[in-house]
């Protein structure tokens, strides 16, 4: 038998991320190409024993259908938590408890855009999102950043020439690759811009508690006094990537569009992940948990930092991130970066090559992503040291 692909589906290509993965299961790999966050920052203990207790007292209130809205006293907690911490949220927006960050990027491509629309990106950006909208059939035009974030010059332009474009997705902590914070004034531009140009913005911040040295900068959606920002923020990174629990703050005039999204998605997120995140701010101290595990990436951080400023010094170049999980490494322009990428893969250590994440991935590009939460102290000072022994091949 024969199929027929989608229009949609057919020029999709599996994310690179993913593919180079494959190679991680090979034994002796070591990862820099993943994206998770570090095991030892799970609170397993703390898990076991809320999952328990769960299980224990009422398992079937756990185990029926829920609301796709979510888990009526997790949206009540994720409201004021983030409204005290990030002083994101009015009584103008919902909480509506997704199935992972990437959720979000999907429900609101589906409400706000018909195939054919265009969305405007950061160049670079994350392929999970890219992939996402690519899926809708929506055109995608990037705007390059800068150390601090989305050249609003070139967004002016894009905008200008783009009239069809339906919203902008911006990842503005510790950006995934580039690893760039976007400045406030760079934030408050943007909010303008889009504000002018009937233009929403989706935020997208699943890094944004994992800041290892400067001050938080605010988030666009505290900025937003017009209901045209959705923020995506996401547990993953500050529990576990597994138990598949993000939210989103929609404004309340597409909420009921979102939450219909949401139906049609999946019906609901997990219940029992649900009530586990729920318990977790109940019965422990969030806040210094996240504290913690900012020692951790700091530390793993500036190991990564430092063993590529010993080993890889005239080779490779980066503007070091304030937190999140990747660094966005640049080689000599004369280097073939696809060739290096193999070739660190023949010698057992996985990297992305930065063509994943740019929205025409036919072009030239001289960067690789590194992410340094994922291997060991041992497995860092190892793989830097071989990509620094390669690195001499060029030389």
């Amino acid at each position: 038998m024969s199929y027929s692909i989608s229009n949609k589906f057919k020029n999709l290509k599996p994310s690179a991320v993913r593919e180079i993965l494959k190679a991680t299961n090979e034994p002796g790999m070591i990862a820099f190409a993943g994206g998770s966050p570090s095991t030892d920052a799970f609170p397993c203990d703390e898990v076991k024993i809320l999952a328990n207790e769960i299980l224990s007292e009422n398992p079937i209130s756990a185990l029926v259908y829920g609301v796709s809205e979510g888990y009526e006293p997790l949206r009540k907690t994720v409201k004021e938590w983030l409204k005290n911490r990030e002083n994101v949220g009015t009584d103008d927006d919902t909480i509506v408890i997704t199935a992972g960050g990437t959720q979000v990027m999907d429900i609101t491509t589906r409400v706000l855009t018909t195939e054919g629309d265009t969305i405007i990106c950061e160049e670079p950006s994350f392929i999970g999102s890219l992939n996402c909208f690519r899926s809708h059939g929506c055109n995608l035009v990037g705007v390059p950043i800068e150390k601090d974030g989305m050249n609003i010059d070139e967004l002016q332009e894009v905008i200008k020439n783009n009239k069809n474009a339906k919203f902008i997705y911006t990842i503005p902590n510790f950006q995934n690759p580039g690893g760039t914070t976007m400045s406030f004034e760079k934030r408050k531009r943007l909010y303008q811009l889009a504000k002018e140009n009937n233009l929403v913005i989706l935020e997208d911040n699943p890094y944004g508690n994992l800041r290892v040295d400067g001050e938080d900068v605010p988030p666009i959606k505290s900025l937003d006094t017009d209901g045209i920002v959705v923020y995506a923020g996401s547990f993953s990174k500050i529990l576990a990537p597994g138990i598949r629990v993000a939210y989103a703050v929609v404004p309340k005039k597409i909420a009921g569009a979102f939450v219909i999204g949401k139906q049609v998605s999946d019906v609901h997120t997990g219940v029992l992940n649900q009530m586990i995140v729920s318990r977790w701010f109940d019965e422990y101290d969030v806040d210094s948990h996240i504290e913690k595990i900012r020692e951790i990436y700091k530390h793993k951080l500036n190991l990564m930092c430092d063993c590529l400023d010993k080993y890889c010094k005239d080779f490779i170049s980066y503007i070091k991130p304030q937190g999140g999980l990747f660094i966005w490494a640049k080689l000599p322009d004369d280097v073939d970066m696809i060739e290096y990428v193999n070739k660190l893969i023949n010698q057992k250590v996985a990297v992305v090559p930065g063509t994943a994440f740019m929205i025409d991935d036919s072009k030239p590009c001289h960067h690789i992503r590194l992410n340094f939460s994922t291997p060991s102290d041992d497995d860092i000072i190892k793989g830097v040291k071989i990509m620094g022994e390669i690195a001499k091949e060029y030389k």
